[in-house]
């Protein structure tokens, strides 16, 4: 922990040491937990009096400077012993990123290191006379504060002095929060637009909130931490004197359980952005932007831009928890095919397990021979994939006649940490030890050998989560006991009956598609209060002040905080690096396994760098239409993240769903990276063929996602080589329109494409708002009319069930498959087609990457680029892949002429039986 006085900087004792210490054992200690009221005694738990820093032995250099701050005065230990030598090293690495470290001189804090998250080398040619960021501090009392070199006088990026910020004292800012700790507080201008500090459901209350990086395993409540920790934002500015907007970035490089909080104080003209450690350093970074997409591709190129997918992954995909054996699972894919619903990816949850073990298949329900049958059917037949589930915890050895081979070889190796997952008693890898990689890869061989021949991996409940608080070591349980301490969904004592009664409704659902509800459901999840310090019976196991973790104590429903990793490193350190480090390992265990093929990972927790190695599903929602909605927002979420391929589970996972919720679900998740139908057990069954307007819409939905199956591999091309989000909130597009900034009902697809889903239950319209504020042509996807739009209000558009609306941006040329198909295999054996929406002056323009979808590392390629001028299309690539197929059919929207096969009422003009080369320039022209 690090704190002061308050001046923005508050810095004292960090949490945890590198190496075992005094430090270390007075917050993690040895002995079962302390109650809060323990835990406090020894610290007054107030910083009114503490010194601050000052800072001396400065010395500056091309790249920025390094200084000591020293403790100005007497130590107030308010929160532990306070360090009374810091050091700051400001570094200006390139003229868009400022790097702002504040460590412990004796350099004991733990920090992330480089073998879980390298950096980039250290800058070649000074930065600091020419970055679009500058450094400003006072000495004494150390301040700092970030502006812009060409607004030297505007409002400062990011701000610690005590001028910046509201008078003291504060009070509570935030209703029955402990308001006495502060960490590192900037001022903000008030009510700023800042977007991340995930991974969160939704946002609480006007006027603060907390947001904690504690990754956590819980079905999705609001307003709470959950699996992942990502303690970066974007800023976006407006100017209202120059009506224009500039966004800028801030990233802090630490793993520590911490609360950030987003507050305005009550009577405030300033709001604030607050952090409170529980260990590490203050390792900050600044993106200058200035345009959000910017800002996104900064972050990218510090931390990691994303792994190449593959073409497959964007299909369709199915899953449940609850197909019983093998034969209901081929049972899916016939009946998905039977249904004419594209199937891409089958996939299987724990029910796959022999004992709910990793690495196996049950013997009786899901035979080896028979899934290795089952998948080669897929593979060699269907041009199909299939991907199986891999839990974080490995089952411990019951007795000597218990044959396991992922937990003999490797208790051979290590010591063990006893915790509780599925399969009962359980082991945890340790992704420090050296030689868990290559385990951890033989177990995936060996599995796949035994099999389970998977395309892909599914790593759920690696935040990493135990069912038991504290280790087996402490409590002693009955090894022998493979029960989990709760009741499964759908057993008898805990039926799925949310607004359910199968008398009722029968194996369908509950039906609201002809207007008439047939139950009330409360749509919302109750928020838990953000006085986590002060609830009563809280036990503030590690540090004096308590991060508001949701589940309590930080060992709840995770691993203890005090166990110990290899080079002595504590699980309080390191808890929120465990998926991370999972999905690294799996990456390079499957480079080897599947040589020269994309690894396809799709994971539960993250953290910064994870899209190098993995894409990411919303974990367990909830069936409800308040979680559709929240599916946008946390799609968006993640590409800031830098981990784009993401998606929630369709239909949503806990609860029942019906009819007309998983019909617009099942059109939205269509304009999503990740599209997977996934569901609880015990539910009823969600499968897009169970109703017949769902099997409607998902056709309809599905073929216009594989038409665009060229421009979303664009997207995520760009988005791997430059960290361009390929899924954009409006104002990513349109930055000077604040009308824009809060819309979270709409997103964009790329920069041509806008949809805007129904996110209400029975209604047969939607509005929307059109941005460009009259100087954008929006054309309908589906009949290439153009929109009539209310600048900068919203406007009403249809929307019977079965559609979701799309609309085209001017100006875009998209390259289409012309004939989408069952899979994406045979849909890329078709013809191409290409669809101009032009501007009011004529021209257009689009760009398309082609590959061959599955190499790894990608091999040739060639990108083609279309440009519309003057009646004439022009197309040009370069590159050495040979494109197999031929362009057949241009559609022209806003031509003005009337030549043959011209549309007056749409404007629109359509060409066909071209056969164009996209290997060689082409010129078309019309007139």
């Amino acid at each position: 922990m690090l704190l002061g006085v308050y001046t923005g900087l508050l810095l004292a004792s960090l949490a945890a040491a590198r190496q075992p210490s005094t430090l270390q054992t007075q917050i993690v200690p040895s002995n079962p937990p302390v109650t809060s009221k323990d835990s406090a005694s020894d610290h007054s738990l107030n910083v009114g009096n503490c010194p601050g820093y000052t800072l001396g032995s400065l010395s500056e250099s091309q790249n920025g400077l390094t200084a000591r701050l020293s403790l100005a005065g007497p130590a107030c230990n308010a929160f532990g012993t306070d360090i009374h030598n810091l050091t700051i090293q400001v570094t200006y690495e390139s003229k868009t990123r400022l790097h702002v470290n504040i460590f412990d001189t004796d350099n004991k804090q733990y920090t992330i290191p480089q073998t879980v998250i390298g950096r980039p080398p250290p800058p070649k040619e000074g930065f600091s006379h020419n970055s679009d960021l500058v450094f400003n501090y006072n000495p004494s009392p150390f301040a700092f504060w970030i502006t812009r070199r060409s607004e030297p006088h505007a409002t400062p990026l990011f701000d610690t002095r005590i001028t910046s910020l509201p008078k003291a004292p504060l009070g509570p800012v935030i209703a029955n929060d402990n308001n006495q700790y502060l960490q590192l507080t900037s001022a903000l201008p008030l009510d700023a637009n800042v977007y991340g500090l995930g991974e969160v459901a939704e946002r609480g209350p006007n006027g603060g909130t907390i947001q904690t990086m504690w990754a956590r395993d819980i079905a999705d409540p609001i307003d709470e931490n959950i699996y992942g920790a990502h303690p970066v934002y974007l800023e976006h500015r407006f100017d209202e004197s120059t009506k224009t907007s500039r966004s800028h970035g801030v990233f802090l490089m630490s793993a520590a359980g911490a609360d950030i909080l987003l507050l305005t104080p009550p009577s405030s003209n300033v709001s604030l952005i607050e952090y409170r450690l529980l260990g590490g350093v203050l390792d900050f970074y600044f993106f200058s932007g200035p345009t959000p997409k910017s800002v996104v591709e900064q972050y990218g190129a510090l931390v990691g831009l994303p792994t190449w997918q593959p073409v497959w992954g964007f299909g369709f995909q199915l899953c449940r928890w609850g197909y019983h054996d093998i034969n209901d699972t081929r049972e899916q894919v016939e009946k998905m095919r039977e249904a004419n619903i594209p199937l891409e990816v089958m996939w299987n949850d724990i029910d796959l397990y022999h004992a709910v073990r990793d690495f196996t298949s049950d013997p009786i329900t899901f035979p080896g021979n028979d899934v290795r049958a089952f998948t080669q059917e897929l593979y060699a037949s269907n041009h199909q994939k299939y991907i199986p589930i891999v839990d974080a915890a490995v089952p411990k050895q019951v007795n000597a006649s218990d044959i396991y081979h992922p937990y003999t070889r490797g208790v051979e190796q290590w010591s063990e940490y006893i915790g509780q997952v599925w399969p009962g008693y359980t082991v945890f890898p340790d992704w420090f030890q050296s030689n868990t990689q290559q385990w951890w890869t033989d177990a995936l061989r060996n599995w796949s050998n035994s099999g389970v021949e998977f395309s892909g991996i599914w790593l759920d409940m690696n935040e990493a989560s135990s069912f038991c608080d504290g280790s087996w070591q402490r409590n002693r349980g009955n090894l022998t006991n493979t029960s989990v301490p709760f009741l499964l969904p759908g057993e008898p004592g805990n039926p799925v009956t949310e607004c359910y009664s199968a008398a009722t409704f029968g194996p369908s659902g509950n039906m609201t598609v002809n207007g008439t509800l047939t139950c009330q459901m409360d749509n919302s999840v109750n928020k838990r209060g953000l006085g986590a310090g002060k609830q009563s019976g809280v036990d503030l196991n590690v540090p004096p002040y308590a991060i508001h973790n949701g589940n309590g104590r930080l060992s709840i429903h995770a691993l203890a905080t005090n166990a110990s990793h290899a080079d002595g490193q504590v699980e309080l350190d390191v808890h929120n690096l465990w998926g991370l480090m999972e999905e690294k390992a799996t990456h390079l265990a499957l480079n080897e396994i599947l040589p020269g093929k994309r690894p396809f990972i799709i994971a539960r927790s993250t953290f910064p760098s994870a899209g190098k190695w993995a894409g990411h599903w919303l974990g367990d929602n909830f069936s409800l239409w308040s979680y559709l909605r929240f599916n946008i927002a946390g799609v968006l979420q993640f590409q800031l993240f830098q981990i784009p391929f993401v998606g929630a589970d369709t239909c949503g996972f806990n609860g029942n769903t019906d009819e007309e919720l998983c019909n617009r679900w099942m059109q939205l998740s269509a304009f999503m990276p990740f599209y997977r139908n996934h569901n609880i057990k015990g539910a009823i069954s969600q499968e897009p063929y169970r109703w017949e307007s769902v099997a409607n819409a998902s056709r309809s939905a599905i073929a216009t996602r594989y038409s665009l199956l060229p421009y979303w591999y664009t997207l995520f091309a760009n988005a791997s080589t430059f960290g361009t989000p390929p899924v954009r909130a409006l104002f990513f597009e349109f930055p000077d329109e604040p009308e824009l900034f809060a819309v979270d009902g709409q997103f964009m697809v790329g920069r041509d494409l806008l949809v805007t889903p129904v996110l209400s239950p029975n209604v047969t319209s939607v509005q929307g708002v059109f941005p460009g504020r009259g100087s954008v042509i929006w054309r309908d996807w589906y009949t290439h009319e153009v929109l009539k739009t209310a600048t900068g209000a919203n406007t009403t558009l249809a929307a019977p069930l079965g559609h979701i609306n799309v609309h085209i941006r001017d100006g875009s040329a998209l390259l289409l498959h012309a004939t989408p198909a069952y899979t994406i295999e045979e849909t890329r054996g078709g013809p191409f087609s290409l669809l101009v929406s032009q501007a009011a002056n004529g021209q257009a323009f689009g760009g398309t990457y082609l590959d061959d979808g599955v190499s790894n590392p990608p091999g040739p390629s060639r990108s083609l680029t279309f440009s519309v001028t003057k009646n004439q299309l022009h197309i040009t690539g370069v590159g050495s892949f040979k494109v197999g197929q031929m362009l057949e059919q241009i559609t022209v929207l806003g031509v003005s002429t009337t030549p043959k096969r011209y549309t007056a009422s749409k404007a629109e003009l359509v060409i066909s039986d071209l056969s164009v080369n996209l290997n060689r320039e082409a010129i078309v022209q019309w007139n």
